[in-house]
């Protein structure tokens, strides 16, 4: 308890020059600019359609850009799921489970829990 007086002088003489300040010099601050104009607008025919499926238990999500279908998303009810990409835009799919048909990553099972 002999400490509490000693606690509450200190703090009443840090605590005064910030009590005792009156400053006449300030200004206010300046209007926030508005924000820039969109660099490009939204164009809604970039964004991927998704469409999903579901079929024999196994989800299938298809993404098309204009119409043209160009990745396959397979999820198996058990197990990895995979993608079908169409990476020449000629139609032919291509197997991969990164999204990248070029990596080619061992998938062995080495235990499970």
């Amino acid at each position: 308890m002999r400490g509490t007086p000693a606690i509450l002088v200190v703090l009443a003489l840090a605590t005064a020059p910030a009590l005792a300040q009156n400053r006449t010099d300030l200004q206010p601050l300046p209007a926030v600019p508005p924000p820039p104009p969109e660099m490009a607008p939204f164009d809604a025919s970039l964004e991927p359609e998704v469409t999903i499926k579901k079929r024999d238990g196994d989800t299938i999500e298809e993404h098309r850009i204009n119409g043209k279908l160009f990745k396959i998303k397979v999820t198996p009810e058990h197990g990895v799921p995979y993608y079908l990409i169409d990476t020449n835009g000629d139609g032919n799919f291509t197997q991969t489970t990164m999204g990248n048909p070029d990596v080619r990553v061992p998938q062995w099972v080495i235990g499970t829990f």
